[in-house]
Parts: structure tokens; C-alpha cells; sequence
């Protein structure tokens, strides 16, 4: 079923060709067909991660994509089809998706089409113009808490605390009653972190010595487990603060990757979607005030300078605003 006013053609990102963000160049394009398991979306915001710029690269290129191809792996909208098997969102919904298959094109796009299994309904509290720049984040984060497997109580630290999904991540673990310790970067990653509920907030960019201090005086017994949103020398001295058999964990994709070391274990992790994540992480959201920090947006005829973006430094998510 649909909304009898999708139109024919679209306008779009996309890429002829691999390489840097300068192939990323505004199209006019067919809007995706969907099948009977499939929802066509009207995107109002989408997501600029990493993962973007290595599909843009070559690296995650979706199976089954052509060229030219629509990047784009997360993305809110408004449903105005629905294929006939679908039942857990229906036409005239605001969903969010993380859709990582994507071989109709991603959400740099006025339209997208996705199996309706990685949709899910916007939860209260988180406004449709910043939810495209949540799911893949989000999902990932929870997968990360999942893998640690705290209980309620236990201390956390996370290291990248400010960046996108270090800063849900934080938010997910405060709901699930943990202490948590963010190591951020800066005075403003610092100031984020606090307002979204930090227990200790730590500038990474600081003296490492002082702050493995700060952490050691809060968690003398050491702590629970470390979700590492980035590798290098400073999440190696963290890992120095984890109590005997705590768990690191990272996302697939963290460079360099974390060490190692007796007494600890160190985890890797992608992150997991599908209709039981989404129903938690909705449950999770709506259990207190939610924030999706988007440190900068760009209209979709700019997106090749989103990717420039992307190699630069700030707290939060950018975000392509479509409609």
C-alpha cells in the first residue's frame, strides 16, 4: 500500500566511482520499487558516519549495489509504502532505520527503501529532524553494553564518550543503572557528557597519568568494563584501571586495535539490528529524556562536504537534513 503521491524520480547523493568525498555528487534518480517485505521511506534526516566514508571508498559496499550508488546506512522518515507482508509499521509511521544491506541505495536520498524488519516507530522524546544521525550508533552501543553484561551498579568507563556513539552509549547505560566514567575530548565533549548524565567526566586530551588518578579514586576496586569507541595509546593505559577479569570491548572497525593484557579480556563487536534490538533500545529511549547531539548539519546537496567534515574533530553526529 502507498500514499498515491510518491513521485517517480528523486533527488540523491551519489557516487560513479570510488575515492574521496568529491565523487559524492547531487543526481536525479528512479525512487527504489519495493518488495512485499519492504518499506519505502520519505527521508527527512540521515545519518554520516564512517562506514559512509568507506562504502564511499570501496571497503562496505552493500551486495548487490551498483553503481550509481546511494550511500547512506541510517535514516528517519515518514513510511509511504509498505510491501504486504509488512505489519510492524504501517504507512504514515515515523520510523527510524539501521540498514547496512541497503541494495536499493542508502538514505542520502528523498526516498529509501529497507526491509521493514530493520524499522522501527520514532519513540517519544526524539525529534525526527536529528533521528536520522541515531540508529547505527545506538544499535552499536547497545550491542557494546550487551557484550559487556554489566549489572546494575557496575562501574563503566567509556573512552570516546563525546563522539556519536560514545554519547548514546552513555545515555543506554545510565538507564540500565550503571556508574559511568566518560572520557571525552575537550572542554566541550566534557560539558556534553556531563549534561547527559555522566557520573565522572574526564578530558582524554589531559594528562594520562591524572586521569587514570581521577578514575582509580572512584573505582579503587578498579572497574567493570571498558567500551573503547577508539584505539591508541590512551585506551591501552585506561585498560590499566580495569579490575582483575574485566572485559574491553570494542566495535569492529576501532583503530588500532585495543591490547591486550593478563587479567583482562578484550572483546570485539558489530553492532546487531533487527526487530528485538529495536524494541529494546525504543524501551530504553523512552524511559527518560533522550538526546541525539548533532554537531553540524548539511542539506543533501552538500554532502560531499559532510565527508569532508567527517575527517575533522567534534562532539556528536553530523547529519544530512533531506526534507
Amino acid at each position: 500500500m502507498a500514499d498515491g503521491d510518491v513521485p517517480d524520480r528523486m533527488q540523491a547523493a551519489a557516487l560513479d566511482e570510488f575515492g574521496g568525498p568529491e565523487v559524492i555528487t547531487p543526481r536525479i534518480l528512479p525512487v527504489p520499487q519495493i518488495a512485499d517485505d519492504e518499506i519505502l521511506i520519505k527521508v527527512w534526516s540521515a545519518g554520516v558516519g564512517v562506514w559512509d566514508a568507506l562504502e564511499r571508498e570501496g571497503m562496505l559496499v552493500p551486495e548487490g549495489a551498483s553503481f550509481p550508488i546511494v550511500p547512506g546506512t541510517d535514516g528517519a522518515g515518514t513510511v509511504v509504502a509498505a510491501g504486504g507482508q509488512v505489519t510492524n509499521v504501517a504507512v504514515g509511521d515515523l520510523v527510524y532505520v539501521y540498514d547496512s544491506t541497503r541494495p536499493k541505495g542508502g538514505f542520502y536520498a528523498e526516498y529509501a527503501a529497507t526491509k521493514a524488519q530493520y524499522a522501527a516507530k520514532l519513540p517519544a522524546g526524539v525529534p525526527v529532524e536529528h533521528a536520522g544521525a541515531m540508529p547505527t550508533d545506538a544499535l552499536t552501543a547497545l550491542t557494546g553494553l550487551d557484550v559487556l553484561g554489566l549489572p546494575a551498579g557496575a562501574w563503566l568507563l567509556i573512552f570516546g564518550a563525546s563522539g556519536g556513539q560514545g554519547h548514546l552509549a552513555v545515555q543506554l547505560a545510565k538507564r540500565q543503572d550503571l556508574k559511568v566514567i566518560a572520557v571525552a575530548s575537550g572542554a566541550d565533549g566534557v560539558a556534553l557528557v556531563t549534561r547527559l548524565g555522566a557520573d565522572v567526566a574526564l578530558d582524554g586530551h589531559g594528562d594520562i597519568a591524572q586521569v587514570l588518578a581521577q578514575i582509580r579514586e572512584v573505582a579503587p576496586d578498579g572497574v567493570d568494563g571498558l567500551l573503547a569507541m577508539a584505539g591508541g595509546e590512551t585506551v591501552d593505559r585506561l585498560s590499566e584501571t580495569l579490575r582483575d577479569g574485566g572485559v574491553l570491548a570494542y566495535a569492529n572497525g576501532v583503530q588500532p586495535v585495543p591490547s591486550e593484557r593478563p587479567g583482562m579480556t578484550v572483546q570485539a563487536y558489530d553492532g546487531q539490528t533487527g526487530p528485538e534490538q529495536l524494541q529494546r533500545l525504543n524501551q530504553l529511549i523512552e524511559a527518560g529524556p533522550f538526546q541525539v547531539h548533532v554537531a553540524e548539519k548539511f542539506p543533501l546537496g552538500r554532502a560531499a562536504e559532510a565527508h569532508r567534515r567527517l575527517q575533522t574533530s567534534y562532539p556528536g553526529k553530523l547529519l544530512l537534513t533531506v526534507r
